[in-house]
């Protein structure tokens, strides 16, 4: 026998598959797959013991992802040497793990090929069966999660553009339409809204829903058209979101069947109209301008209607983008909410948000988590009704744990299990996993009903949300218990065995009785035949049901000499001798003619149990996973010294935390957090600059902030002593600059893209903000961040020269001091970025605190200890080098950094005494000169401009070569006085 990575394979097969140019032939035929896809194509290998297999370079990408090592590539023709087709086989549970994680974290392709009908052991050709893609599990859902839960829902969404309508006062406006689905849970939803040219409602939105694909229309090859440069700014923003874009024809973006599809797929309740010719006006958000056409693109590409099972089981519902705190994929990345830095699609625990949360004891739960950090609330009420639950939890320790770890650690997936009775496909292992939940039922309502708080609305709370519907199911779903208690057998669950109660049906009965006989005369033959041979039983004489030869006996090689000619034998394994009697013939072959119709008539029994049961719970078990996975969350495990924050309304307070912390960071091994204080008076001291070293904290203090305004927003407790926080519409942050040179993105131009997008500014008008002029340069680009935003920036502007990133820090620090007036933290290393607090009073300095001292003459001959600690005032010195040596940078490269260090600052003092030895009377003489000049040249051609105008501005009649004549005459006429005047010579050498 021969390893078969993971798997026994017979030599001879290994051999076909080496040397069968049939399939060869037919894999180079296959369509090739586009790069821009990102596709895996597995093969489905059927036979005794089923297998997959991927071929060239899906076999190279799953040596590589899935086995770490090329050695388990062996090669299809070329007699099995390297030249031939690259081949890797993995076994059934391998290949369903890897194509979970292709789908769900690697954000790929999927298509599942098997083998044509009627071929034989070669099989040669094979057609495509399943496809699948991150937003569309539907065909593999069964294959991916036989073992575990989805743990994220599979959204996709359609996005149709259309010009604005007149009147919304900009060309640059879009008229966005949205359609999405999460087919786990059979829910469609709409948008329509207006949208700026850099789409950022639309990025939004995606945050918010946590869409893995996106369906555009596809664009002109040439790409010129004012349509194909918004889509493909839209498929930047999709690619910035890590979702997977996927182009259909614009023909499929019409709404021309959408009136008639709709209706077919909604529930009753959602279309209760449906049999009315006007069925459709009822359906608002059919009435919406954009969205309708992307729902029907959206509906084709999944193929809903051709599915009966999707009938009449859909809901619909409108997003409404203004319910939520909006962020984008740098607040996502920035504030580590889903994933870790890093590790694209992964939650390690405690290094994300969701991981540091996340106690959910069920999938569903922990689906709901991941929803609610991405929306959360900016609705005063909705927040203070969330708090006062898990207030209620958190208090009440005994209640919380029970329900933890009696109930909630023992619910199944219901809106999968849910979803397989709609489909029909449920077996009765499904129908016991739902029978369990019944059972659990009473208790939860029970401990539910003796939670312990003081606080009567707190009660009240916990009566509405979960007690008034859990008893309404526990009524419901009572009867499904005895049908289940009267039909299966329970005994046999200990055991795993899922089957139907013999006394059910009359036949079954019968079957079992004589399959019972049966078996008794098999063992009473075993016992005689042990008694002939003088075996001991079970040590000696095994009695067996093999595949091959059914039920037999089997004695060890030593023992074959006391087999006699009355005894049948069958054949010899290097595990013993097989052989039979007749009568023991006789018995197994009526055990088997007795199995298989035992089996064929509870099959038939089983389908009519799963029919009674899908009917009596499918109202209920959708309803009822909504109720606990949101249980699961507010029931959720919180530490101890977190605090209930105290959230006020949008614009009418101030953000204020004491002893604050990040949840993330102080829960890592080996650190000792360092708290700090936050206070940020609305009108006072909005705007924070926060100047210090290195790794002296900057960057986790403006951080912990904008986690601890998240997490107060979902419900949540923040880990502070005492916490005030008011609602924001938005958190957008511009944190790290790391090159994205695999797309062509400087560090400075992907700071300066996300930047603009708080600003809500073209890249180009950039320099407009720089300048500081007029706000109608700005045109109509509009500004996303409000007054009542919070605006996280670290290190803006280091990705140019230091000229060019203190103007562009200046320039828009003070953009939003003075304009947007919006909650800023400003982390920066120009520290001539502080005297902004002397233009705006509500501008004010923090420093992280760094202990130094002085180990000789130099400014660098320093120790530096970083306390961590944020504190009002300016930090006035570097410590980068220090910091480097902290860092264990090697010592010849700290050496040449002070040695250069100390060289800057010898030359800046030089310039500064050179420029002091300028008397008064120098920088007098060289201002009169520069007026004469101004003066002789503005007198020497014509210009316009009235008295009272600032500016005066040359006449555009002028002629350009003649006004630059008599600029040279008059540099020519001033030329001497301007040779002999220092502080003249100085300004022209800055220019």
């Amino acid at each position: 026998m021969a390893l078969m990575y993971g798997k026994e394979k017979d030599e001879n097969d290994a051999a076909d598959q080496t040397t069968d140019p049939g399939f060869i032939s037919f894999f180079h035929k296959l369509p090739k797959k586009s790069p821009e896809t990102g596709t895996l194509r597995l093969f489905y290998r059927t036979g005794s013991d089923p297998y997959y297999a991927a071929y060239d370079a899906d076999a190279l990408f799953v040596a590589q992802h899935t086995f770490h090592t090329n050695s388990v590539i062996k090669y299809l023709g070329a007699g099995g040497r390297a030249g031939g087709l690259p081949s890797v086989t993995l076994k059934v549970a391998v290949a369903q793990t890897l194509l979970r994680e292709v789908l769900t974290v690697k954000q790929l392709r999927v298509e599942i090929w098997e083998p044509e009908p009627g071929q034989g052991k070669k099989c040669s050709k094979f057609r495509l069966d399943k496809e699948a893609s991150p937003g569309n599990l539907q065909a593999v859902e069964d294959l991916l999660f036989v073992n575990s839960d989805l743990l994220s829902a599979p959204i996709v969404m359609a996005i149709k553009l259309a010009s604005a309508p007149a009147g919304t006062g900009s060309a640059k406006l879009k008229t966005v339409g949205i359609a999405f689905a999460d087919t786990s849970v059979r829910q469609l939803g709409v948008a329509d809204f207006v949208d700026n040219d850099l789409f950022s409602n639309t990025e939004s939105l995606i945050i918010q829903l946590s869409v893995k694909e996106a369906i555009v229309p596809t664009g002109t090859t040439t790409g010129t058209t004012d349509r194909d440069i918004d889509l493909n700014k839209l498929k930047a923003v999709l690619d910035r979101c890590g979702v997977v874009v996927s182009e259909r024809k614009p023909s499929e973006f019409t709404a021309k069947n959408i009136a008639d599809d709709i209706p077919r797929l909604l529930k009753p309740t959602s279309a209760s109209a449906a049999s009315t010719a006007d069925a459709t006006m009822t359906i608002s958000e059919l009435s919406l301008p954009t969205a309708p056409s992307a729902l029907s693109a959206l509906i084709a590409y999944l193929s809903l209607t051709s599915d009966p099972s999707n009938h009449n089981s859909y809901t619909l519902r409108t997003h409404d983008l203004s319910q939520y705190m909006k962020l984008d994929a740098s607040a996502l990345r920035a504030l580590n909410l889903t994933e870790a830095p890093g590790n694209a699609g992964t939650t390690t625990r405690n290094t994300t948000l969701l991981g540091l949360l996340n106690k959910c004891k069920t999938a569903q739960g922990t689906r709901l988590l991941g929803t609610w950090l991405k929306q959360p609330l900016v609705n005063l009420h909705e927040i203070r009704k969330r708090q006062n639950l898990v207030e209620t939890f958190f208090e009440d320790t005994n209640t919380r744990r029970t329900l933890q770890d009696d109930y909630m650690k023992v619910m199944p997936d219901m809106h999968r299990l849910s979803k397989r009775f709609q489909k029909s496909v449920a077996s009765l292992e499904d129908v016991v996993r739902v029978y369990q939940v019944v059972i659990k039922l009473p208790g939860m309502i029970e401990a539910l009903e003796g939670v312990q708080t003081e606080n009567k609305d707190h009660f009240a709370l916990v009566e509405e949300v979960y007690l008034t519907s859990l008893r309404e199911y526990d009524a419901s779903l009572g009867k499904y218990g005895e049908m289940v208690e009267q039909t299966l057998d329970l005994e046999e669950l200990d055991k795993h065995n899922y089957v139907i109660k013999p006394d059910y049906d009359p036949k079954l009965q019968e079957l079992a009785e004589k399959l019972t006989n049966v078996r008794d005369g098999l063992d009473e033959e075993h016992r005689n035949v042990g008694r002939d041979l003088k075996l001991e039983l079970d040590k000696k004489l095994h009695l067996e049901n093999n595949q091959v030869h059914g039920y037999c006996l089997r004695v060890t090689k030593s023992d074959a000499k006391l087999i006699t000619k009355k005894y049948i034998e069958l054949g010899t394994t290097k595990s013993g001798v097989f052989f039979t009697t007749r009568r023991l013939k006789d018995l197994a072959e009526d055990c088997k003619e007795f199995s298989q119709s035992y089996t064929r008539t509870q099959s038939g029994l089983v389908k009519e149990v799963v029919n009674i049961a899908c009917k009596r719970i499918s109202s209920s078990v959708q309803s009822s996973a909504h109720r606990n996975r949101s249980f699961a969350h507010v029931s959720a495990h919180s530490i101890d010294v977190y605090v209930k924050p105290k959230v006020i309304e949008k614009g009418s307070g101030s953000l204020i935390l004491v002893e604050s912390r990040h949840p993330c960071l102080e829960v890592q091994d080996d650190i000792s957090f360092i708290s700090n204080d936050v206070e940020m008076i609305k009108d006072k001291s909005e705007f924070h600059i926060i100047t210090g070293p290195n790794m002296g904290g900057k960057s986790t203090y403006i951080r912990q902030v904008g986690v601890i305004a998240l997490m107060a927003q979902i419900g949540c407790y923040v880990p502070c002593t005492e916490a005030q926080v008011p609602i924001f519409d938005s958190i957008l942050c511009r944190v790290g600059a790391g090159d994205s040179q695999l797309k062509g993105v400087s560090t400075f131009m992907a700071e300066m893209l996300e930047t603009a997008t708080i600003l809500r500014v073209r890249a180009v008008n950039l320099l407009s903000v720089l300048l500081r002029v007029d706000e109608t340069y700005f045109g109509d680009a509009i500004k996303s961040a409000t007054k009542d935003s919070l605006i996280i920036i670290d290190e803006l502007g280091r990705g140019t020269s230091t000229y060019d990133g203190f103007g562009l820090a200046w320039a828009i620090s003070e953009h939003i001091a003075s304009e947007i007036r919006a909650f800023c933290l400003f982390a920066t290393h120009f520290h001539e970025l502080t005297a902004l607090d002397q233009q705006i009073l509500h501008v004010k300095n923090l420093h992280v605190v760094a202990h130094v001292t002085s180990s000789g003459k130099k400014t660098q001959d320093r120790d530096i200890t970083l306390l961590y600690k944020v504190e009002p005032g300016i930090s006035d010195q570097s410590f980068g080098i220090h910091v480097a040596e902290l860092a264990n940078f090697p010592e010849n490269v700290v050496k040449l950094a002070k040695r250069k260090a100390d060289e800057l600052e010898d030359f800046g003092t030089e310039s500064k005494v050179s420029e002091a030895a300028m008397s008064p009377e120098v920088t007098e003489e060289g201002l009169q000169v520069m007026e004469e000049f101004l003066r002789k040249w503005s007198t020497s051609t014509s210009f316009s401009g009235g008295d009272d105008e600032d500016v005066v501005m040359a006449d555009a009649d002028d002629d350009p070569d003649t006004q630059l004549q008599e600029l040279r005459n008059c540099m020519e006429e001033l030329r001497p006085r301007i040779e002999k005047n220092r502080w003249l010579q100085s300004v022209l050498a800055s220019f």
